[in-house]
């Protein structure tokens, strides 16, 4: 069963927060040579909420897909390239997912095989997109009143946008408590609601990817803790 894993790393000082943004080439060759990767990006993320086109120059961000769960863990956990982001971050933390869905494509790329059916409980939505450039002005004036949105949602345990290249690829990558909180915030008539309407009737996307995941497990902290522990509800 095909398992994501999605890294955050927080770097603290001046020098290592240059060092993370020149692995955004540098690392490349490394991530290549990991035994049993998959598909990889390396990303950045925007200030706020994350879902900005400023770049966020703390906060840095590697996806990768492996054969299953413990391959996930053990690469992830003991790769060089993986032990050096970790021994410069202040923090780091890594969720592990299993694709319940997927439709579209990254670089070209379908990365996420789907082998399992979604199932009820806590689920992660990651979007992708490659934006126009001659629309990208128009789509970034839409993300400030998304992102409010989604940071005063109660439901949301996790949200963060992160990317590749600032202001025309942008990923959005969330964790809720079922798919009803989802659905409801996908659904509501506000900012989101519009910025879906003005995308499809302007066609402002060159390549698109959409993906849902079930919540395997994590690994590290974020913020002093787990934000999976958001998730935990009384009996």
């Amino acid at each position: 069963m095909q398992t994501v894993s999605l890294s955050f790393f927080r770097f603290a000082s001046t020098t290592d927060r240059l060092w993370a943004f020149v692995m955004m080439g540098a690392g490349r060759f490394a991530m290549g040579r990991v035994p049993h990767i998959g598909f990889w990006k390396l990303c950045g993320s925007g200030t706020g909420e994350g879902f900005t086109p400023v770049p966020n120059t703390a906060v840095y961000a590697i996806l990768a897909t492996w054969p299953d769960e413990a391959t996930a863990r053990e690469q992830t956990g003991t790769a060089r390239i993986f032990q050096r982001y970790r021994r410069r971050a202040a923090e780091s933390w890594t969720v592990f997912l299993s694709p319940t869905s997927a439709r579209g494509v990254w670089s070209g790329v379908a990365p996420f095989e789907v082998t399992e059916a979604p199932s009820p409980g806590p689920l992660a939505a990651l979007t992708r997109a490659t934006i126009k450039p001659s629309v990208a002005m128009k789509f970034w004036r839409k993300v400030p009143d998304i992102s409010k949105m989604i940071g005063s949602d109660r439901n949301v345990t996790f949200k963060i946008g992160i990317g590749e290249v600032p202001l025309f690829h942008q990923v959005t990558f969330s964790i809720w408590p079922d798919t009803d909180s989802m659905a409801d915030f996908a659904r509501a008539d506000g900012p989101h609601a519009q910025a879906i309407r003005a995308v499809r009737e302007g066609n402002w996307f060159r390549e698109e990817l959409y993906a849902r995941f079930r919540v395997l497990g994590d690994a590290g902290s974020w913020e002093g803790g787990s934000p999976l522990t958001k998730l935990e509800r009384p009996v």
